[in-house]
């Protein structure tokens, strides 16, 4: 038998979409198989002509998967110096507009045969199983590892009755991760304490960034001006990603602030208000589209603001520092990674951010050592992300099974006990995601128990009313 491990990273989007759910399994994917010595494949959603439409930007869209595989290959071989050995698959997906999400349509653990199965990576755990009707993980799979990205609790308590929904969210993301995975790893304390979890941060930033650093270093240690702008922030525009906080700031510190000049680099559904609430200031405030991060126009900044409290950690900031600049950022459990890093300025109050804001825009950065470099890439993230999981190098555990009806010791029919209660739970799981009517209850787009035709086409997967047809005829 091969003691390779093969990894299965199933994530909640894909490119074109420029979110962090596209980028980092992609980018993790590539350096797990970069020294091959693992089996790695990246399972990523495939989502209808029309929901395309509504998802990816600059209206572009695919025929097939194979022309959205070709897509994602090519960005990231742009991005990295060397030829990752990784297969890609695809799985149905159907976009939510209430949730501005992809959630998965029918059981996507399909998408990997028995014969290879063994480490299942799922990025936003909470996510790929709210509504999960299939297969169990635990018994597919010999290690299921969680990666939570996203802070579901603190936007939807920015929503209508939101204490209320984010209570019932609280209970449900501890449920279905406990009962389909073996270990959690929190990105960083701004997420919820979930069961069998740790914290740690195992993102790395693109390359390119990192590259950039070295250029401004060797800029400044060369006597040149290595950056020419101020100020500038680029994120989604939204008012819960740090805009409102960002611009209630400026707005009450205009006189201490005077000569300020802050660039607003962003798309969403905010940009409107944001751009009106900015002219109102008395400050030099430019509210631009969004670009991405990498573009050489932002080369030339020398301090990135970061007033948001709702990421997990964010990835701009980490881009940032990668870069050489100076981050002005909240004291807030999502930066605690960023701590370590001199050039990483935390404000607790008001007066704290003013005084931050006007030091570094009067000092030069501190450089980079190559040390702090390397906690920013990939290649430290990864070492991390296999650490947090506690992966044994050879597969030795044994898949989830039914423990035999014998005369078991006290700690073994504690376990056996145990298992049964989660064997009920997923039992329970299972029933109320199999039924149309409670899945419509708790949100999900209609008609998300099996891919229609038009998925099943695209995919080239069987037809619903086919696999009934099949499955009629092997129970007779």
């Amino acid at each position: 038998m091969s003691t390779r491990r093969h990894f299965a990273i199933f994530t909640t989007a894909s490119l074109p979409w420029m979110t962090g759910t596209a980028i980092n399994p992609l980018f993790r994917a590539a350096y797990l198989a970069k020294d091959g010595d693992k089996d790695v494949t990246l399972v990523i959603p495939w989502l209808c002509l029309r929901d395309q439409e509504l998802v990816y930007p600059n209206k572009i869209v695919f025929d097939s998967a194979l022309e959205q595989e070709s897509y994602v290959r090519r960005w990231i071989d742009e991005r990295i110096d060397f030829r990752p050995s990784f297969s890609i698959k695809f799985y149905p997906g159907k976009f939510s507009t209430e949730m501005r999400s992809i959630l998965p349509v029918g059981d996507i653990t399909e998408c990997i045969p028995d014969e290879v199965a063994d480490i299942a990576v799922l990025e936003e755990p909470e996510h790929l199983n709210w509504y999960h009707h299939g297969r169990r993980w635990k018994h597919k799979f010999r290690r299921v590892i969680g990666i939570v990205h996203t802070n579901y609790l603190a936007y939807v308590k920015r929503e209508k009755n939101g204490q209320v929904i984010a209570c019932f969210l609280k209970y449900a993301n501890t449920w279905v991760t406990r009962i389909y995975c073996h270990k959690i790893i929190r990105l960083s304390g701004a997420t919820q304490d979930l069961p069998r979890s740790v914290i740690c941060n195992v993102h790395g930033v693109n390359p390119k960034f990192l590259e950039v650093g070295k250029l401004k270093l060797s800029q400044l240690q060369n006597g040149e001006k290595a950056f020419t702008k101020g100020a500038y922030y680029i994120g989604k525009m939204v008012w819960s990603k740090g805009y409102r906080e960002l611009l209630d700031l400026l707005s009450k510190y205009q006189t201490k602030l005077t000569g300020l000049e802050v660039d607003l680099y962003g798309s969403g559904e905010d940009s409107d208000e944001v751009h009106e609430s900015a002219k109102r200031l008395s400050l030099v405030v430019n509210v631009h589209p969004g670009r991405d991060h990498a573009d050489p126009l932002f080369h030339e900044y020398k301090v990135f603001i970061n007033p948001s409290t709702t990421d997990v950690v964010c990835t701009t900031t980490a881009e940032a520092l990668a870069m050489g600049k100076i981050v002005i950022c909240a004291n807030h459990p999502s930066n605690e990674f960023f701590k370590q890093f001199p050039n990483c300025r935390i404000y607790n109050n008001e007066e704290e951010f003013v005084q931050l804001t006007l030091n570094a825009l009067s000092e030069q950065p501190a450089p980079l050592t190559d040390m702090q470099r390397y906690e920013l890439s990939w290649e430290a993230a990864t070492e991390r992300f296999m650490e947090a999981a506690d992966i044994n190098p050879h597969p030795t555990e044994p898949r989830t099974h039914q423990t035999s009806r014998i005369s078991l010791p006290a700690f073994l029919r504690t376990r056996r006990l145990k298992q049964n209660l989660e064997d009920a739970s997923v039992y329970l799981h299972q029933a109320l995601s199999g039924l149309e009517v409670t899945r419509r209850a708790f949100g999900v787009v209609p008609k998300t128990l099996q891919p229609d035709e038009e998925l099943c086409k695209d995919l080239g997967l069987t037809p619903p009313a086919k696999r009934r047809s099949l499955k009629f005829k092997l129970t007779t």
